[in-house]
């Protein structure tokens, strides 16, 4: 809100427009003198319509015009998004700023509209928008370009060099949900057997995704401490990614809730207990070439295994043997149609997925959950079938 001070025959009307990419608040400034011949009352009217206008002015206009949406956005990559964001979101981001930049990068902040980012999405969404397959992009990866610009321009409002957000006001494609890949119970025996004829190392890494619906990362960052073999629990509390700048590296979970631990059978436990002495006979046999990290998947040395390593060798895998290749994440969506066929509550296959809200686990999975209650409503009328029989027959 506008401040006013008089002086002596004159006002300062002056305007808050938030803080500058430094942290700095910004102030807009403009002096009022009314005419010799205006009356008190028409002083004081004028004098407010003056600061409503100037502030208004202000708050669309303020370092619009002195910065443009590419130069801006290179300032949110360095003062927001490297130190805030994860690194693999970070470099994700990174890899859609030419396509974005190419669309409304040389436009002004205070410039764009609803209408040009909304035209700039539609693009996306038509032939020859992916220039690998020449077809429209995913509306996954449409989503994450919109998602770039609207945290931007959040950041931007923050500190206050544009007056409001335009992205809420887009429209995106709608989304086919597409039905998940899920082996079969048949092809899920028929792959743990083949395993049990594989290297030791990869037994237990399936074995180990099957149990747990754990991510990739996940599995990649659990080390032997994680693991308790007195009670048969494996906490998961950090992740092991990759980026092409970074290398391997190790991070934190993807949320706090991510952090969680779980109960294992027996066999589970004795396989990895079998792994556990091979990998310390391996070190002790490498000597000084062994680089001890604690990770229970690694190269052949020591260091922590790379991201796409398992995701290679199941490929190779299936294609040897003659099984549907549905990729690593297909074992996460395994474990929780196991889940929920079980008539586990949503509640603990929420935990359990380690996700954030149980609101996330009802729409990925709200196929499997629908047709799990169906087969609710199809017990109870069994119940009620085989109760009315037992009466007929007691009557009769």
């Amino acid at each position: 809100m506008a401040t006013i001070q008089k002086r002596s025959n004159s006002y300062l009307i002056r305007v808050s427009c938030g803080y500058d990419s430094h942290g700095k608040q910004v102030i807009q400034s403009m002096t009022w003198k009314p005419e010799p011949d205006m009356t008190p009352r028409q002083v004081e009217k004028e004098l407010n319509r003056q600061a409503v206008m100037f502030e208004e002015k202000c708050l669309k206009g303020y370092q619009g015009k002195a910065i443009k949406f590419e130069e801006f956005a290179e300032q949110w990559f360095e003062e927001y998004a490297k130190p805030n964001l994860r690194n693999t979101t970070y470099e994700r981001l990174l890899q859609l700023r030419g396509r974005v930049y190419a669309a409304i990068g040389h436009l002004r902040m205070d410039k764009i509209t609803p209408r040009q980012i909304q035209a700039f999405v539609n693009t996306l969404s038509k032939d020859g928008a992916n220039e690998r397959t020449g077809k429209p992009l995913a509306p996954k990866t449409i989503r994450h370009n919109l998602s770039l610009i609207s945290d931007v321009f959040t950041y931007a409002v923050k500190v206050g060099v544009a007056p409001e957000n335009p992205c809420p006001k887009v429209t995106l494609p709608k989304d086919k949900p597409k039905e998940k890949k899920i082996y079969t119970r048949e092809e899920v025996e028929r792959f743990l057997n083949l395993l049990n004829e594989e290297p030791l190392k990869y037994r237990v890494f399936f074995n180990l995704l099957i149990y747990s619906g754990f991510r990739r990362g996940e599995m990649l960052g659990l080390e032997w401490k994680d693991v308790d073999f007195e009670n048969s629990i494996i906490s998961v509390r950090r992740t092991s990614n990759y980026t092409g700048k970074k290398g391997i590296y190790t991070d934190t979970t993807k949320t706090r809730k991510s952090q969680r631990t779980l109960k294992f059978p027996k066999e589970i436990m004795d396989m990895l207990r079998d792994f556990k002495e091979e990998q310390d006979a391996e070190a002790l046999r490498l000597g000084d070439k062994w680089h001890e990290t604690d990770r229970l998947f690694v190269k052949w040395d020591g260091r922590p295994m790379h991201n796409n390593t398992p995701y290679f060798w199941l490929g190779e895998f299936c294609e040897k043997h003659d099984l549907p290749f549905y990729g690593l994440h297909s074992y996460r969506h395994l474990f929780a149609s196991l889940l929920v066929n079980q008539g586990v509550d949503i509640v603990t296959v929420s935990g359990a997925l380690g996700h954030s809200n149980v609101s996330t686990t009802s729409n990925v999975y709200c196929h499997m959950l629908q047709e799990a209650r169906a087969k609710v409503s199809e017990a109870v009328s069994n119940a009620l079938d085989f109760n009315r029989n037992k009466d007929t027959k007691n009557s009769a």
